[in-house]
């Protein structure tokens, strides 16, 4: 089958690929010039684990290829899929479809023959029923049909999600398209993965519900992460005891500095957006994005009580900046709330992470990049461990004391012991919901 995928973005060129692996003919479409030129060279422009030789792989077999003309993508494609940006729109919270609808209106100008429109972008809830209508508003003479299928991938393991995915979600209309998704998604079904079809509305809403049911789930461990603090409680032992209960799971429980990236804060905001809209107050999935952005400030004080109570003429080291390892996505990320925090207080910053420096450069202005955390830690007052990349997990604590002018550690993803960090030399330690050196 041929398939066209519009935007090479982190959905559009995972799923792309993705596609090709499973023997379809894919064919992805940007406007970026230096996106498409980049790709023809076999350059991936976002970060993620395998990419790269599961895409050279598809584009040597032929399967692979990517262009800047439509209707170039389109022509004899059975399925077009919309993978754009739905960023949340300035003001009120709602996810942009600016793209969506452009996209959807060029495929009517472009398409010739009976096609499916699947929408992989993430959209509210009634958005495929918008799709439907500018198309035929555009392109009354066309045969088409209208798809839901939102995407589940972890950045830094989308490959694995999209090859052995929990479930695949399909919203369709009619049986005629629910054929074309069949096929599209044969290889998976032959394997006895889950194809979930749907209504348009119920696909939409799975994939809201799923991702602000997980960020409140990880925002439930922060705050029961506060409460151990004052108690004398372990949060580790607390996840791993809730973790053993079935009902719950162990997944999403570990406490840290708050989640960011490119899904949870976005559509969390969407969400609740979508429940004001229609009288139905989303007051659950509210609290948690009120409470998510108090964690990562709460980080902050946290840092300033191991600094004495202020930042000025402070080096601070913060390893990992990325919202969370094997990714260069810095979206919302905790460290774009902690270490301007750190520069406005006139800290001394410098900052290491194995790739969100390129990233990072325009994000955080007035840091010094380094590319070993040692170096990061020389003569430093604080090191501070904000993404749990493996390049941090074993690190040598004594070199690292030995480094520093005052051995301090901010050890703000819980990766090593209490009583590690206190062997190693340093002389003030912190972490999440668990104690620090004195209370145990």
């Amino acid at each position: 089958m041929k398939i066209a995928m519009i935007g090479t973005g982190y959905v559009g060129l995972v799923s792309g690929v993705c596609f090709s692996d499973f023997g379809h003919e894919v064919v992805c479409v940007d406007k970026d010039p230096r996106k498409i030129e980049m790709l023809e060279r076999g350059e991936v422009p976002i970060y993620e684990p395998g990419l790269d030789a599961l895409m050279a792989k598809n584009v040597e077999a032929g399967r692979l290829s990517f262009t800047l003309d439509l209707e170039k993508a389109i022509d004899g494609a059975q399925a077009v899929f919309i993978a754009v940006g739905t960023p949340t729109r300035r003001g009120d919270g709602h996810a942009d479809l600016t793209y969506v609808m452009a996209a959807a209106e060029e495929i009517a100008k472009t398409a010739k023959d009976y096609v499916v429109i699947v929408t992989k972008s993430t959209v509210p809830v009634g958005t495929n029923r918008q799709v439907k209508q500018v198309v035929a508003k555009a392109n009354p003479a066309l045969d088409f049909d209208v798809a839901s299928n939102p995407e589940f991938l972890r950045e830094g393991a989308a490959i694995e999600d999209f090859m052995k995915p929990d479930r695949v979600v399909v919203g369709v209309q009619n049986e005629r398209a629910s054929e074309v998704m069949a096929d599209i998604y044969r290889p998976l079904y032959l394997r006895d993965f889950p194809i979930v079809t749907t209504d348009l509305e119920s696909a939409e809403m799975i994939k809201y519900a799923a991702n602000a049911f997980l960020a409140a789930k990880i925002t439930f461990i922060n705050e029961i992460a506060a409460l151990c603090e004052k108690v004398g409680a372990d949060v580790k032992q607390v996840s791993k005891g809730m973790g053993m209960d079935n009902r719950i799971g162990n997944k999403f429980l570990h406490a840290g500095p708050g989640y960011g990236g490119s899904c949870f804060p976005k559509d969390t905001k969407a969400l609740a957006r979508i429940g004001q809209e229609h009288a139905v107050p989303m007051q659950i999935t509210e609290t948690v994005i009120k409470v998510n952005e108090e964690i990562k400030r709460r980080m902050v004080d946290k840092l300033l009580d191991l600094c004495d109570g202020s930042f000025n003429g402070k080096t601070v080291a913060v390893l990992g900046v990325t919202f969370k390892p094997n990714t260069d996505d810095m979206r919302d990320a905790p460290a774009l709330t902690i270490v301007p925090a750190l520069v406005g207080g006139g800290a001394k910053v410098r900052t290491c992470d194995p790739q969100g420096q390129h990233e990072g450069e325009a994000l955080l202005p007035g840091v010094n990049w380094v590319d070993d955390p040692y170096k990061a830690a020389h003569n430093a007052d604080l090191v501070v461990l904000l993404t749990e990349w493996n390049e941090f997990r074993a690190l040598d604590l004594k070199k690292l004391a030995r480094k520093m002018t005052t051995p301090r550690m901010a050890d703000l993803r819980n990766i090593y012991a209490i009583k590690d960090a206190k062997r190693a030399g340093f002389e003030a330690y912190t972490s999440i919901g668990r104690s620090g050196f004195g209370d145990d």
